[in-house]
């Protein structure tokens, strides 16, 4: 009797190991399709713009507004679910995400495109902190969930790297709107799947959604994003001061109001655990250090090193590989070792990596470029792992979802504000270059602007003269390439000094004082 007993709570266990494997698979397919997404628009650029006709100022908000509205409701969307159940927002999320991919797919005018990449980050936005949310309710061992973790982020720096590939193999094939088809047949294979699988979880005793702290947090997070591009793009101009004085003027009241509702959309108080805040900062500054360079690298690639778009992609992949097999590992050697040994030592790998870039030349060969993006990726793997799993450990499981939100915040953050610094780096240096005699000022100007305006204007001069600016224009973007490489080593740098210090003591799974910290997030 005790032996048939045991067997069948063996089964049991199994089964239900199975079934938390099962849903993580169906959550990370979320994970691989928004990562795509959110690169595979710029090789579709071009022709999206042939048919289409944007005019400057629109092309620049049908690539900006998805990751404007992403960043700005992460946080309140991550409350959403906490509050109505997480699984319930990732279905109704992933059916949204389908449905305005058609609507992309199909866009007939500017505008139309303009409002379907809203909402589409408005979809985008309800999947993110859903999946790690879930991720957090489901595996309850520290071991399991460290593991789930690394997979989910391994298939996001996957879906980041395929971006390209995808959309090159569709667009040699079809139309555009391909790269915005293929999300359709994933989300319903993600909803069919998820209704069965996914288990529900919310906070039950969560208290209304503020709607003003939504309209905070959206108003704050969009115009100080979005003043930091115009900044990079436009420089200094009175518009973009008053964009950021009242996004910053938002987020201001967005804190301050956090801290008097008695349910509010963000515990602030969750920043007071030095694990939690250590890990959102590294993150933050993670991602500034090195996503200006890669978004840079691409260019690099194509219009210097003369690679077309897929093998550009692929050049591209060793950073994917070291993410995905270190990030698989990342919470064993976090146990190991420590939490803070495991991401300063990621950290630095990256430092060093961006360093060796500062020896970039346009004649580079692959050996030193795909060797310093496998260390980018190795470091990536071991730091954002453990750095996301410090945060949605560190938070009660009744907020999950908010703390996943600030986890992404900080990505999109990071990112928006390295694309913009660094950006202004490069364009710094690349707008001093100085031009062969005898090219015309309308050439001179374009070729100021961009290094693909100068490649341009270049292809329509006399051989000699456009040999001599494209040279001329490639070396001073591999310059502005190096000096910002430059910048980023000492950023990651930085943050892994910083680390060391605010990660002293942080321990992956429960802590002991956790059912305290738990009863005081909860008042």
């Amino acid at each position: 009797m005790i032996e048939t007993a045991h067997i069948t709570h063996t089964q049991e266990t199994a089964g239900g190991r199975r079934t938390r494997w099962l849903a993580l698979s169906v959550l990370v397919l979320s994970v691989l399709l928004v990562a795509i997404d959110a690169t595979v628009l710029g090789l579709a650029t071009p022709s999206l713009s042939e048919d289409l006709k944007p005019s400057g100022i629109q092309l620049l908000w049908i690539g900006d507004v998805y990751s404007f509205i992403i960043a700005g409701l992460l946080v309140s969307m991550g409350s959403l679910g906490d509050r109505i159940g997480r699984k319930k927002m990732l279905l109704t999320g992933a059916c949204a995400f389908g449905a305005f991919s058609v609507l992309n797919a199909y866009a007939a005018s500017p505008e139309m495109m303009i409002a379907a990449r809203g909402l589409l980050g408005v979809a985008g936005a309800t999947l993110m902190p859903s999946t790690l949310g879930l991720i957090r309710n489901i595996f309850h061992d520290p071991r399991e969930r460290s593991l789930a973790i690394g997979i989910w982020g391994a298939m996001g720096a996957a879906g980041a790297a395929a971006g390209p590939l995808v959309g090159g193999i569709l667009l040699e094939h079809f139309w555009w709107g391909s790269v915005f088809m293929i999300n359709v047949p994933v989300m319903v294979v993600l909803v069919l799947v998820g209704v069965k699988l996914l288990p529900e979880s919310k906070t039950p005793t969560a208290g209304p959604w503020d709607l003003a702290s939504v309209a905070l947090s959206l108003v704050g997070m969009v115009s100080a994003v979005y003043a930091v591009k115009e900044v990079a793009v436009h420089g200094m101009t009175w518009v973009t001061v008053a964009t950021a004085v009242i996004g910053c003027a938002a987020l201001y009241g967005f804190v301050r109001r956090q801290l008097v509702l008695s349910s509010p959309l963000l515990d602030i108080r969750l920043f007071r655990h030095r694990g939690f805040s250590g890990a959102v900062l590294a993150d933050l500054l993670t991602v500034l250090g090195m996503s200006g360079l890669v978004f840079f690298l691409s260019q690099f690639l194509q219009l210097v090193q003369d690679m077309g778009p897929m093998a550009a992609g692929l050049a591209e992949l060793p950073a994917t590989i070291g993410a995905v097999a270190t990030g698989l590992i990342a919470g064993s050697c976090a146990r190991r070792f420590s939490v803070r040994s495991v991401v300063t030592g990621g950290l630095v790998a990256i430092g060093l990596a961006l360093a060796a870039l500062t020896l970039l030349t346009a004649s580079t060969g692959y050996p030193l470029l795909g060797g310093s993006l496998l260390l980018v990726g190795v470091g990536c793997g071991f730091s954002f792992t453990v750095t996301s799993d410090v945060i949605v450990s560190s938070a009660p499981k009744e907020q999950a979802g908010a703390a996943a939100a600030v986890s992404e915040t900080a990505y999109e953050l990071g990112a928006a504000l390295g694309i913009a610094l660094l950006g202004s780096v490069v364009s710094a240096v690349y707008s001093t270059f100085t031009l062969p005699t005898d090219v015309p000022p309308a050439a001179a100007t374009a070729a100021h602007q961009s290094l693909g305006g100068a490649l341009q204007a270049a292809s329509a001069l006399p051989t000699h003269l456009g040999e001599a600016l494209t040279d001329a224009a490639r070396q001073a973007f591999v310059d502005g390439l190096r000096m910002a490489s430059g910048v980023g080593a000492a950023v990651l740098l930085a943050t892994a000094i910083a680390a060391w210090f605010l990660l002293r003591g942080q321990r992956l799974g429960p802590k002991p004082d956790q059912s305290r910290w738990t009863e005081r997030g909860d008042r």
